[in-house]
């Protein structure tokens, strides 16, 4: 009797063991779905931070590349101001040059026409004789002599016109090389740009669909 009583209890008590067994693997199993939603819900919320830092970033980077891009279309623009200059104080400068030229070709040809009216004079009237006038030569040869210092100075300053031209027109390839880089740079910011707001709305997406699965 002792005997059976005590396989009765063994027996219900295996039995409460096992439901309460039971009930702990039930709760267990219903809590792991909520903590999965809830890091996943800490997960989406992550990735949206992320995502804005991301897309903080690519916009600071665009509007930099486009201050650059607005700094080396001023340079450009002015780089081009002072090459036509330059370009227009080379065509200036030949002006002059030409001009100079023609009157110091003038004044030699005024030298030798005085020349040979001398010796004409020296041989009528004798060497050094009153007659024999030397005035115009005198005024010829200084005239031709500042012709040539004119033509000298222009010289100088078309030489120092096509340096700076040159030099302004490098200073224009480089700015146009400058200006093409920051627009590939701008152009792949902005690309980056629309990545991040496509990966913004997916997770901001992904975000509002976990949410409508846990009601």
């Amino acid at each position: 009797m002792n005997a059976e009583i005590m396989v009765r209890r063994g027996v219900l008590a295996f039995a409460f063991a096992g439901l309460f067994a039971g009930g702990a693997y039930a709760q267990t199993q219903d809590a792991t779905p909520q903590q999965q939603e809830v890091q996943s819900d800490k997960s989406d919320k992550k990735d949206i931070r992320n995502d804005k830092k991301d897309l903080a970033k690519d916009r600071a980077d665009r509007n930099a590349d486009q201050r650059d891009i607005n700094h080396d279309r001023t340079d450009l623009n002015k780089d081009r101001a002072d090459r036509n200059q330059d370009q227009r104080d080379i065509n200036h400068d030949r002006r002059d040059l030409n001009k100079d030229r023609e009157d110091r070709n003038a004044d030699q040809r005024d030298i030798n026409h005085d020349k040979n009216q001398l010796a004409l004079d020296d041989q009528k009237y004798g060497a050094n004789s009153a007659q024999a006038d030397r005035k115009d030569l005198r005024i010829d040869r200084t005239d031709r002599n500042k012709d040539q210092r004119d033509i000298n100075h222009d010289r100088r300053d078309l030489n120092k016109d096509r340096v700076d031209r040159n030099a302004d027109q490098r200073d224009i390839n480089h700015d146009k090389k400058d200006l093409s880089t920051d627009r590939k740079d701008r152009n792949k910011d902005q690309k980056d740009i629309n990545k991040d707001k496509k990966d913004l709305h997916k997770d901001r997406k992904d975000l509002r669909q976990d949410r409508k699965g846990r009601k």
